[in-house]
């Protein structure tokens, strides 16, 4: 490749950039104190690597050009003292000692910064399983207990508390526009933190290889302004709504007879803790932890046979009839 197609490349690097970090899973642009200082150090550490490297590049081809022009002159070829090169040396050694030791105290900083701050607002239990995530809100009062799954919200501008824990084997909870990756390991607790100082949607994802369905262990976070996020609590905290009318009481017994045995609905007697939670389903933009988007259609083929969109998945494939897998759709739309 010529010098003139790497710089045609080296440009369009430069300018894909700001592309790359709009990008939902980038961490070269983020968005909350968790964060932020971390990114400005991969930055700053990138820039000087650049100029390190660029540096020395042109060392060594004036070093390679300055001898090509003295190959003429057989005295060049001679072994010679010193003249003056040590110089360069202890220059060089000089200004990249400077340089490291201002990196490491950098460095020592940002951890500083990213270390769980004093105070924080709430604390989200996370339980990580194959292959969803599992959100429970502690409130201190077990009676208002928020319990989701997938899609988390935050109130914006505020620390939030992450406790981790895992059902089967190591996943890595990450959600990198709002923070750095932390492991979530079977028997034990690891704790994070997040905080969105811009309001919006962050999409995170199991960032360790947990079994053949890895990839598709997406989570969102929410970050929303203070009254969005009261309105979305107290929401979350209602009951599933009572069923009305004979059709209704029969879709709901066909869910209670093929799915209250994995899934809870708050407010009615199913109670399963092997899968999400879905008192309120349809408030989730996506299912499947975030593989399709949360429409009637896609719902129903998820429920009819889930194996076929995610193998592996813990949900089984059911054998029902039209008429059951429609009254189940019925039943799980009106989960708001």
């Amino acid at each position: 490749m010529t010098s003139r197609r790497l710089a045609l490349v080296a440009l369009a690097a430069v300018a894909a950039a700001p592309a790359w970090a709009a990008t939902a899973m980038s961490y070269l642009q983020t968005h909350g104190p968790a964060a932020d200082p971390a990114t400005r150090l991969g930055w700053g550490l990138g820039w000087i690597s650049v100029f390190v490297t660029l540096i020395i590049t042109l060392l060594v081809l004036g070093a390679v050009l300055r001898r090509r022009l003295r190959n003429d002159d057989p005295a060049a070829l001679a072994v010679k003292s010193d003249e003056g090169g040590m110089g360069w040396l202890y220059i060089g050694v000089g200004i990249s000692t400077v340089v490291l030791i201002a990196c490491v105290v950098w460095t020592l900083f940002v951890m500083v910064a990213v270390a769980m701050p004093a105070r924080t607002a709430l604390t989200i239990h996370i339980d990580a399983a194959q292959w969803w995530w599992g959100a429970s809100y502690d409130s201190g009062d077990p009676q208002r207990r928020v319990t989701t799954a997938n899609e988390i919200h935050i109130p914006v501008g505020q620390p939030v508390r992450f406790e981790l824990h895992s059902v089967d084997v190591i996943h890595s909870f990450w959600v990198p526009k709002l923070g750095g990756k932390m492991d979530v390991i079977p028997g034990q607790t690891n704790v994070t933190w997040l905080q969105a100082d811009e309001p919006g949607a962050y999409r995170g994802q199991c960032g360790e290889f947990c079994g053949a369905q890895h990839a598709n262990m997406a989570l969102t976070v929410f970050a929303d302004g203070p009254q969005d996020y009261l309105r979305w609590t107290l929401h979350q905290l209602e009951p599933a709504p009572p069923v009305q009318g004979e059709e209704a009481r029969r879709d709901q017994d066909a869910f209670m007879a093929s799915c209250a045995a994995c899934h809870a609905v708050r407010g009615t007697a199913a109670g399963g803790i092997l899968g999400p939670d879905l008192t309120h389903l349809m408030s989730r933009r996506t299912i499947a932890a975030g593989l399709l988007p949360n429409t009637p259609g896609n719902l129903a083929a998820w429920v009819v046979d889930s194996q076929a969109l995610k193998p592996g998945s813990r949900m089984p494939t059911l054998a029902l009839s039209g008429p059951q897998l429609s009254a189940i759709v019925r039943y799980l739309q009106t989960l708001q």
